[in-house]
């Protein structure tokens, strides 16, 4: 079992917190396939991370295997679920909902990570006063009131490049304290502000230069 305790006084290095969604979907699906424990060496070979790493990643976390046995697949995912915060519901605010905000509005597996959005906003006429599924879509302007209603701590940003820091400052003076930003913009904030930047276009581009590696390396 995690002591609490003791991992609320250690902060894990990012790359660990970025790795253990992976263990958790790997052991989800475990399970789902009825595996009672898995060993890192298993893990290792069916995701690809050395089993030395996975190793250290839970040990962060206090969990241990059996030895010859490895780790009991129902225990680990609840430890890694309480770890990660997956239980817990987020009240979220979507910034901007064009075709990215509306897609992850959609995404039912956000709600499955704890992740709840309770409102989108937007500066289209179009759109606000509008739902997407149960979320309703209200006025940028209306940002402070409902804040004031919902108490949401995280904002996601999906608005154009041009408009992310404004947008940013908005969600701030509002009481927003984390933001996930999908913009390619690097936004600007305090340093109690938590920001996570996700930028798919970052990562197309990475992929376009490997895969341009990889041509010339035929």
């Amino acid at each position: 079992m995690i002591d609490n305790k003791n991992i609320a006084r250690i902060i894990l290095p990012e790359p660990t917190i970025s790795r253990l969604p992976w263990y958790l979907s790997y052991l989800n699906l475990q399970r789902s396939h009825n595996v009672e424990y898995v060993s890192s060496t298993q893990i290792a070979k069916d995701i690809n991370v050395d089993a030395s790493q996975i190793a250290k990643d839970l040990s962060f976390l206090n969990i241990k295997g059996k030895t010859r046995i490895g780790y009991e697949v129902d225990t680990l995912v609840k430890e890694l679920v309480d770890f990660l915060g997956f239980q817990r519901k987020h009240n979220a605010f979507m910034i901007g909902v064009g075709s990215l905000g509306k897609a992850l509005i959609q995404d039912s597996g956000l709600m499955q990570f704890g992740l709840n959005i309770v409102a989108g906003f937007d500066v289209n006429p179009a759109l606000i006063g509008t739902s997407i599924g149960d979320v309703p879509i209200f006025s940028m302007d209306e940002l402070d009131e409902r804040q004031e209603e919902f108490g949401t701590e995280i904002g996601i940003l999906a608005v154009p490049a041009e408009h992310a820091q404004d947008a940013t400052d908005t969600m701030i003076a509002c009481g927003i304290q984390a933001i996930w930003n999908f913009t390619p913009s690097r936004i600007k904030a305090s340093n109690d502000i938590v920001i996570q930047n996700t930028s798919i276009y970052a990562h197309l581009a990475v992929m376009y230069n490997r895969l341009e590696e990889k041509k010339r390396m035929v």
